[in-house]
Parts: C-alpha cells; structure tokens; sequence
C-alpha cells in the first residue's frame, strides 16, 4: 500500500538582513583614516613622535567608529525586520537518476 503525500509546506519569514562583518571592517578602516588625518593636522611632540601619538588616538579612533558602525548596523537590521514578508514553501524530493 502506498503512503499518501504528505504536506511538506511550511511558512517561512523572507528578509534581507546586513552583513555585520562588512559594517565592522568598513568603519575599521574609515576609523583609521580619519584618526591618521586627524593626527596629521597637528605638530607631534618631538618626545614622543608621531607613530606613538597615532597608535594611542587610534585606541579610541578606530573603536570609536566601530561602536558607531555597529549601532548603524542594529538600526538597519531593525529597520529590515519590518520589511520581512511571510513565504510559503514547498520541498520537493529529487529522485537518483541511476
């Protein structure tokens, strides 16, 4: 006796969500830039030179704009969860050809 199909249908919630590697290495990196611009617009005491003036305001230049990159990255995954939509899908079984 044959067994009768069964519904393999489901509901399943459809929605685009923001890479949060992408947000932290981008604002990383734009965290760089700006701290090395930044503190190239000032003469460097000759005592402790510019790499070291560069490498401590990079402490907080770069975790500075990963905290801003992470909190852009919450508002968008938000903002992307009231645009999810509800799918129905359907599995399909695939026969060996052989």
């Amino acid at each position: 006796m044959a067994t009768p199909p069964r519904n393999n249908s489901q509901k399943v919630t459809l929605r685009r969500s923001p890479r949060l590697s992408a947000f932290v290495v981008v604002s990383a990196v734009l965290g760089f830039f700006i701290t090395l611009f930044l503190t190239g617009l000032y003469p460097s005491d000759p005592s402790v030179g510019f790499a070291t003036l560069f490498a401590y305001f990079a402490l907080y230049g770069i975790t500075g704009t990963v905290g801003l990159g992470i909190v852009l990255w919450l508002i968008i995954d938000v903002r992307s969860r009231t645009r999810a939509r509800q799918v129905l899908v359907e599995r399909a079984r695939a026969e060996d050809p052989s």
